[in-house]
């Protein structure tokens, strides 16, 4: 990424934190969140880490910039999780071992995801089933239902262009039920970062 406006390493860096924390932010409160609530009851955390996989899988392709991307999404994650036990009031001594929990639980989930991406839509039902629906789905249409979501949003997420996503730090989430499938790979024109990018 050779920006004339990016002078320095440091500065680089600086910027890919805040996309970081802007694309974090966004995955967290986007609107398909609240719809998925709505019709399929789904966990909140289990839904957050689905949507942070399938940005880093993506983010991944991007080189350096993107590793580090990677990296940070992760941190403010974790930085989120930090701030909301905080705030629910949990002592520092099962905050530690509720975050060890997450921590094995999140990794265990990025092994599922990416086994489940990279194979046949049985293999992510299995991985959705497990991670997603905490092995309670009694509906068979709602997983399906979230196979094709899964499949969408990466076909929608690798469409996007690299650099565009490096210097917004901003997914388009699409909505979990879509009249027009064809609009998958219609990508809109990105608004650019805060720092005028």
């Amino acid at each position: 990424m050779d920006d004339p406006k990016i002078s320095n390493q440091a500065e680089l860096l600086n910027l890919l934190h805040q996309e970081c924390n802007l694309f974090y932010c966004l995955a967290a409160l986007n609107t398909t969140y609240y719809h998925l609530f709505n019709s399929i009851l789904l966990s909140s955390t289990s839904y957050l880490l689905l949507l942070c996989r399938m940005c880093l899988v993506r983010m991944r392709q991007e080189g350096r910039e993107g590793k580090y991307m990677c990296r940070y999404i992760v941190h403010s994650m974790w930085e989120d999780v930090e701030q909301r036990s905080k705030i629910m009031g949990i002592d520092a001594f099962h905050r530690k071992e509720s975050m060890k929990a997450m921590t094995e639980t999140f990794y265990a989930a990025i092994f599922g995801y990416d086994e489940g991406i990279l194979s046949d839509d049985c293999v992510l039902a299995a991985a959705l089933w497990r991670n997603l629906f905490n092995r309670q789905c009694e509906d068979p249409r709602q997983l399906e239902l979230m196979v094709e979501y899964v499949r969408k949003q990466m076909q929608f997420i690798d469409a996007l262009d690299g650099e565009d996503l490096l210097l917004t730090g901003e997914v388009k989430w699409r909505p979990l039920v879509e009249e027009n499938a064809q609009s998958i790979l219609k990508v809109a024109t990105p608004t650019y970062n805060v720092a005028g990018l």
